[in-house]
Parts: C-alpha cells; structure tokens; sequence
C-alpha cells in the first residue's frame, strides 16, 4: 500500500469550483490563495498566466460586485519551491507480511483444518489483525534442494540420490518449481527451476564428488535464487549436508540475512558420519539450527542413512498443510531491520514459522 503526501488532486480542485457560489460566503476564501486553489470558470486566467484586469462594475442587472480574485503570477522562487516540494514528497510503504505456520498435534502429526479464531499473530510483543487466512495454502512452490558432495558424504552418496529423485516425484505438483545445486567448495546448479520431474531426477545423479563443504554459500545463493522468482510462491530451500562448514566465502550473517530476507523456509537434514559430538565439528550444525529456526523450517539427523526417505515424506506432508497467515505491521518498524514475529495456538498444538523479517525501505525522495 502506497501513501503519498501531496498537493489535493486536480479533481477536487475542479468540485470545489463547481460550488463557487458556497465558497464565496466562507471566510476561508482568501484572495492571496496560491494559484492552484483558485476556482476555475470559463474565462478565467490559469495560475501562472499575467493578472486579469480587475472586474468592472455591473449595469443594470442589481448584482453586487464579488471581491477581486485576480493574483499575480508566481514569482521564479516560488515556482522553485514548489517543485521541490513535489521532489521530496515523502512515500511510506506498508508492506503485507506473510507468514507460513506447520502446526502438529501432541502426537507430532499435522494438524488442519483450524479455524482463524485459533490463531494470534505478534509483532514485537504487539498483537496484529490478521488479514488473510488460508487453513490450508495452495500458493505453488519453488524448492531448491541441495546436495552436500563432499568428501565426508561420498559413503552413503547413492543412497542420498535415491532418496532425493524419489522426494522430487513425490513433491512436485503442476505450476511448482525445484532446482537441483550440488555443492561442495563450490555450489554449482545442475538444474534450473521447472516440474520436469525426469530431467531434475537426471540432475541429482549428475552430482560431482567434492572436497570441502560450503554451507553458508549454499544458504545464500540458494535463497538469491529463490529471491529471484515470483512473489506470490512459497520459497523452500532443502540442504541435505553433513554441516561441516569449511570452505564459504559467504559467513553466518550474511547467509541468514539473505534467507531471511527473501523468506524461504529452510529444511535441513544433517548426515552425519561420526554420531559422538566430541568426533566432529559442531559449529555448521548450530548455525544451521539458528537459521533453520529463524526461517520456520525444521531439521532432521536421521539415525541412518535408510531414515532419509521418511524425513522427505514428512517435509512433502508438512509443505501440504501449511497455513497461510498475513497482516499489515500496525507500527512499520525502520527500514532494513528485524522485526520479530510471534504466532500462537489455542489448543495443545507446536507452531513453526518464521521468527523474524526484513523490512523493505520505508521513504523514498
């Protein structure tokens, strides 16, 4: 919604001219008005254009000679002003915040079918109409889904491949699109975004072996991408990895940023080869948490390698019953700020969504 602070519209101006005889008994018509606010009839002279002579008395019609309503034109500084004033005309906009929710049951099943009076939405502690309700949303999808190749998975890799072409068939519905990034020191994209379920499958299986493990670049360039697609779609990154963090160029801050900014939810499913936290680097698994849990995705470490499968189906089921919540901020924070969003749930229900958001600029000259 765009509000705009400027001169009254030509249309007004015009209406208040039609109803001349009622303005000239209020004693808010002033002779020293400025040329736009004087009333316009036929003949008479356009603001800006030399003075008009000076009415001349009546004959024998009875009338009573109004008030002179003849102005000089503007002067060069005040024609200045007045297109500065239009330049620095001040626009806020008010944006619409979407919010996704996945709400399980006490027994970790999805939850549907609730109605609107069972959700509150907050922003910054302070409770917010919600505009628009969906109990269960068919915006279309846009999924990119990478693929961790590093050395530490090539192990149980087939197995990754299988489960990952098999989660492709089953997710993807018409007018949805998934890309396929493998990524390792580097994150390459296999295959752009499209519902040609045969072409992404082939895309998996063409994942070259790797050496280091680029998480952070993944997040980053992945929501880039999704930034990057229509807004009216639900934005969706899925990182298969073993969250060994090694060789990004990007860092924590700037991943979460731009996922959080371009509002994807992020799935993460960590493959880890040694279970014992004290054999392994932990610090890509927490900073994966926090984003994880920032976006209102969620994260899996499958016990084994054969868990993968199940966990797919679950994020198919969840992305399948995921409510649709929006609502104008009632106080718009500063531009390119957090502003952290809360929902709740009457009942005993567990809500995910996205704790946080971006606002967009909020003035421009």
């Amino acid at each position: 919604m765009l509000i705009s602070f400027r001169s009254p519209p030509a249309a007004a101006l015009a209406m208040l001219a039609a109803f001349a005889p009622i303005a000239l008994a209020t004693p808010q018509d002033k002779p020293d008005r400025p040329p736009w606010a004087q009333k316009t009839k036929a003949g008479a002279p356009k603001p800006g254009s030399p003075p008009a002579p000076a009415p001349q008395p009546p004959g024998d019609t009875g009338a009573t000679p109004g008030p002179d309503r003849s102005v000089p034109a503007p002067t060069p500084e005040e024609q200045q002003q007045s297109a500065g004033s239009q330049r620095n005309r001040i626009r806020v906009a008010v944006n619409l915040v979407t919010v996704f929710a996945s709400v399980q049951d006490e027994k970790n099943r999805p939850a549907p079918d609730l109605p609107i009076e069972a959700f509150k939405i907050f922003e910054e502690g302070v409770q917010q109409k919600i505009e628009f309700f969906e109990s269960e949303t068919t915006q279309p999808l846009d999924i990119a889904l990478m693929i961790d190749s590093s050395m530490s998975t090539h192990k149980e890799f087939a197995f990754e491949q299988e489960a990952a072409a098999h989660f492709i068939r089953q997710v993807l519905r018409p007018r949805d699109g998934l890309a396929v990034y493998g990524f390792d020191e580097s994150v390459t994209m296999l295959a752009d975004f499209s519902d040609n379920v045969g072409s992404l499958q082939a895309a998996v299986h063409r994942i070259p072996p790797g050496a280091g493990t680029s998480i952070y670049d993944a997040v980053y360039l992945g929501s880039r991408a999704l930034g990057r697609r229509g807004e009216d779609r639900r934005r969706v990154i899925i990182l298969v990895t073993d969250a060994g963090e090694t060789t990004s160029q990007s860092d924590f801050e700037k991943a979460r940023r731009e996922a959080v900014r371009c509002g994807a939810l992020l799935y993460t499913i960590v493959i880890r080869p040694v279970k014992n936290e004290g054999g392994r680097n932990t610090a890509g698994e927490h900073a994966l948490e926090t984003i994880t849990d920032n976006t209102g995705g969620a994260m899996f470490f499958p016990d084994s390698i054969q868990d993968l499968g199940i966990i797919f189906d679950r994020i198919d089921r969840e992305l399948r019953t995921q409510y649709r919540l929006a609502y104008y901020p009632n106080t718009p924070g500063p531009a390119n700020t957090y502003r952290k969003i809360e929902v709740k749930v009457l009942g005993d229900y567990v809500v995910r969504h996205r704790k946080t958001y971006l606002t967009g600029p909020q003035w421009t000259q």
